[in-house]
């Protein structure tokens, strides 16, 4: 992982790797012998809410798209960055990037990936028409992205050109150190123009889609699998193993966990709760887990009657027992979390409450007072919602538990498919849901996006003013103590709004068969391209 300096010199690093020749796909260890088949099959969560590079927000979804898709950048299996359709990179000036593209790249119907693909692709992320659930989290880091985002500026106007055929000019509206990480991202990729421009939404079908990255899309059985082919075209084919690679929607951990020992699948998305200890000790070359750059947590609406009231917001989130929540209900290594920002990520540091270090006697009588304050009385109902799963339907049951026996609320709970219950979340037509982050990059700005003031990513509808100008002042310093002091500040003030109620930083265990090679536990992102990983022979 990189140290607190800025990702440049991660970046200067990469440019001289590739020219000395460093591989870019499938590193297979020498005398490791190859099965035949190299087909994968990998339970995904959910169904996809898409394809669209530029319109996926969901885990399970980018999981897909960073197959079909490359970008000017990418990163390894160990989270590291590495050249994508950009052989190399410069910053020439604190706001100017520079990126200079392999003239061998090409889209999967053999036509060449230029420059003005890229331009297209991020006109099209920013563009209002769109409505693209990135396009201001994303929109922001470019010169004009906000104006652009806000209706305010033509999509023309985005600080995004091409110099010529193969090289890029990225102008940002303030210095990001980390930008070629942040460019590793598939909506800010490029996107075939003359494809979207004859099919309309239906670009993303099998046999329609056009894909520049080392898989094709060939087969979309919507609830039943989603299923990748090796891209002929891709320029780095021949370092690519796998031939095939199906996904399958499987939202239900035991459901997904009899699949695999059953031996249909060869990876989970997650494990049932509660089941890391049993599985720790009866399949210890299966279960592969670590920490990483991810944050569970609960939005709670701003703008709902009854929680507008920060009293009643710091009411709930004062009773609800992290330590017990992570040992008992979910059982598999998670860190208890008070803040959005997580342990381990770059620019910004956690906050606290002084309240976490409590008896939990002490916090309930104080949240009783808090809410009395607020005229709200025992046996107000609350509605809880949450995407279909055992994993977050037993931490809901936990939290409602808890303010029911705690503060004598009724808490109401509904479940949804995950498809339906973003659009619900982002529509504010919740109380109280279920929320998740993984980090997109390792910058501070990737969790601050989830609770900064119009972010098309804060489904809590809070915004402090003050932390925004605290935000802005760090963006715009190229001394990075300082931009983590600020960005750390804003974090705290934030947070003492009680926008949201965070609960735990994520770990990622799941079952993967030995036979599957170059699977790391160095990932902090947990992105996985299927051109890293190969089956061996068994």
């Amino acid at each position: 992982m990189a140290d607190k300096k800025s990702l440049q010199t991660i970046a200067a690093a990469v440019a001289l790797a590739l020219t000395s020749g460093a591989a870019l796909a499938a590193i297979v260890p020498p005398g490791t012998k190859l099965a035949a088949k190299q087909e994968l099959v990998r339970s995904n969560g959910s169904e996809p809410e898409s394809l669209d590079p530029m319109v996926v927000e969901g885990v399970p979804a980018n999981i897909i798209t960073h197959d079909l898709f490359e970008g000017l950048t990418a990163t390894d299996n160990e989270g590291k960055l590495q050249p994508g359709v950009a052989e190399s990179w410069k910053q020439t000036a604190p706001t100017t990037w520079v990126f200079k593209l392999r003239k061998n790249a090409k889209w999967s119907d053999g036509s060449g990936v230029t420059a003005d693909d890229f331009v297209y692709g991020i006109r099209r992320l920013v563009d209002p028409k769109l409505a693209a659930p990135y396009a201001g989290t994303f929109g922001i880091f470019f010169q004009n992205g906000e104006a652009i985002v806000a209706g305010k500026k033509p999509v023309t106007a985005i600080g995004v050109k091409a110099l010529d055929k193969y090289t890029v000019q990225v102008d940002t509206a303030f210095p990001v150190s980390y930008l070629p990480e942040l460019m590793s991202n598939a909506q800010l990729g490029p996107a075939p123009k003359a494809v979207i421009d004859k099919f309309g939404k239906d670009w993303v079908k099998p046999g329609k889609m056009v894909s520049n990255g080392p898989f094709v899309l060939k087969d979309w059985q919507v609830n039943s699998k989603v299923v990748i082919e090796k891209n002929p075209q891709y320029w780095n084919a021949k370092n690519v193993q796998l031939t095939r690679v199906s996904f399958l929607p499987i939202e239900d951990q035991n459901a997904d966990q009899k699949l695999y020992q059953s031996g249909q699948t060869d990876m989970t998305y997650e494990i049932p709760p509660g089941s890391f200890d049993k599985l720790k000790s009866s399949m210890p070359k299966d279960l592969k887990t670590s920490t990483i750059l991810g944050l569970r947590y609960y939005s709670l609406n701003n703008k709902d009657p009854l929680l507008k009231d920060v009293r009643v917001r710091k009411a709930l989130s004062m009773v609800v027992d992290r330590d017990l929540m992570a040992k008992k209900i979910t059982g598999d290594g998670q860190l208890p979390s008070y803040s959005v920002m997580v342990k381990g990520v770059h620019g910004g540091l956690p906050t606290s409450y002084d309240w976490a270090q409590w008896p939990m006697a002490k916090r309930v009588d104080e949240a009783k007072k808090l809410l009395a304050q607020a005229g709200v009385k025992p046996g107000t109902t609350l509605k809880l919602s949450y995407n279909t799963s055992d994993y977050h339907k037993k931490m809901a049951i936990f939290v409602a538990s808890e303010w029911k026996s705690k503060l004598g609320f009724n808490t109401s709970m509904e479940n949804m498919e995950f498809k339906v219950f973003l659009k619900k979340r982002h529509d504010g037509d919740y109380q109280v849901a279920r929320n998740g982050w993984l980090a997109d990059y390792n910058d501070a700005t990737t969790f601050l996006a989830l609770v900064q003031c119009g972010n098309t990513q804060n489904d809590n509808f809070n915004c402090n003013k003050k932390a925004e100008e605290l935000i802005k002042q760090g963006n715009e310093s190229t001394d990075q103590a300082k931009r983590t002091q600020l960005l750390t500040q804003a974090t705290k003030l934030v947070m003492d709004d009680y926008p949201m109620i965070p609960v735990l930083q994520y770990t990622l265990p799941r079952l993967v068969k030995p036979y599957v090679g170059g699977y790391s536990l160095k990932n902090p992102v947990d992105r996985y391209r299927s051109k890293e990983l190969y089956i061996i022979q068994h």
